[in-house]
């Protein structure tokens, strides 16, 4: 059985001027039946087309907060770091992913990404611009495999079809979130406070975000395992990489 090759984009640190790479994304993908493949940081158009096309499916990993700019605002001073090559590249590969209906995962970074690219918009910081209750623990501290707080699916959604069950715990380590939602994406979870934590694009055949950290909870957790599992299916039923 061919394996699909699936694209991983990089992680990328300023101090150090370094691309990384968090292992449980890679480990995640190889123990679900596919294979791994870091992608370069890039620009170049003609780069970004040729790995579009070349890789069956797309991992949008965490990272750096999502340039204010994008969805129309200035940054606050309790905005994080940015990094806008990240955004660049993968404004540029999101469109071209979106034309060719690729099969795309994103985690984290890339739910908040993928809605400000589609039009939406997001808190710069949940702690000081929105209030609700009751308060949950968005932002945890290790381990990061714990699961803290419940999250609710939308029985009519992606989510739902893959976990089968219409309630899951997660673990959660982000101060950024959705508060626009694009028009393009549905809201597939939320937890009690109302805060999406997972969206869905219809219109594509296998196109998803999540907001916690699946790559930090699935050698202990099943859903998070079955998530990388239902990604990796999907690359190989888009490909053909059953035959």
């Amino acid at each position: 059985m061919k394996k699909p090759l699936i694209g991983v984009l990089p992680l990328y640190d300023a101090e150090k001027d370094s691309y990384w790479m968090v292992p449980g994304y890679m480990k995640g993908i190889e123990e679900a039946g596919g294979i791994p493949v870091m992608l370069p940081l890039t620009t170049d158009l003609q780069t970004i087309q040729t790995l579009a096309s070349t890789y069956d499916g797309f991992l949008f990993t965490g990272g750096q907060d999502v340039d204010p700019s994008i969805y129309g605002e200035t940054a606050l001073p309790e905005c994080g770091e940015i990094c806008r090559e990240r955004d660049a590249m993968e404004k540029m590969l999101y469109q071209e992913l979106i034309k060719s209906d690729k099969t795309v995962f994103g985690i984290c970074r890339a739910i908040q990404l993928f809605n400000a690219l589609l039009g939406g918009a997001l808190y710069q910081d949940l702690p000081t611009q929105r209030i609700a209750e009751p308060k949950l623990l968005h932002k945890q501290k290790p381990p990061y495999d714990k699961l803290v707080h419940s999250v609710f699916l939308k029985k009519e959604g992606l989510l739902y079809d893959i976990l089968e069950t219409d309630k899951i715990m997660v673990n959660s380590y982000h101060h950024q979130g959705i508060k626009t939602l694009a028009d393009k994406l549905v809201c597939i979870a939320t937890v009690e406070d109302g805060l999406v934590e997972a969206v869905a694009k219809p219109d594509q055949t296998f196109h998803m975000a999540v907001q916690w950290h699946p790559e930090f909870s699935y050698k202990s957790d099943l859903h998070s395992r079955k998530l990388f599992e239902a990604f990796v299916e999907a690359c190989k039923l888009k490909t053909g990489a059953l035959i």
